[in-house]
């Protein structure tokens, strides 16, 4: 079985980084976007299985990402994790609207991104 593919969306290069070495480190195969509109395009050709978007981004916010995503045919079944500021929350509208199953709050530990990540998938496999 081929690995997971990841798509990772953070305009913060540091951040684009610890998160795509944890997760190769894990043997998920990682594709990095630095802006929401870059991340909307490479989820179109690369059907990912799993989003990892933060909400702050130029182009197009990762709220406005994830619900143009749940909105088309090709790519609304790819669920996402949301990385927020500490205390910024969704309302469950948003989360219902756009595929976010989980959000986490910036900074995270690696270790629970990770758990979090293996989380959705299973989540999103049943």
């Amino acid at each position: 079985m081929s690995a997971k593919k990841i798509l990772v969306a953070d305009d913060e290069s540091h951040i684009l980084h610890v998160v795509s070495l944890k997760l190769r480190n894990a043997g998920f195969d990682v594709v990095t976007a630095s802006d929401g509109q870059e991340a909307l395009e490479l989820a179109i050709t690369e059907r990912p299985d799993l989003l990892i978007t933060d909400y702050h981004m130029p182009q197009l916010s990762g709220l406005e990402l994830c619900r143009k995503l749940k909105h088309d045919p090709i790519t609304a079944k790819i669920p996402a994790i949301m990385l927020t500021a500490r205390g910024y929350d969704l309302d469950l509208k948003d989360t219902q609207d756009s595929g976010i199953l989980r959000m986490l709050s910036k900074p995270f530990s690696p270790r629970a991104l990770l758990t979090t990540v293996n989380e959705v998938l299973l989540e999103a496999a049943a």
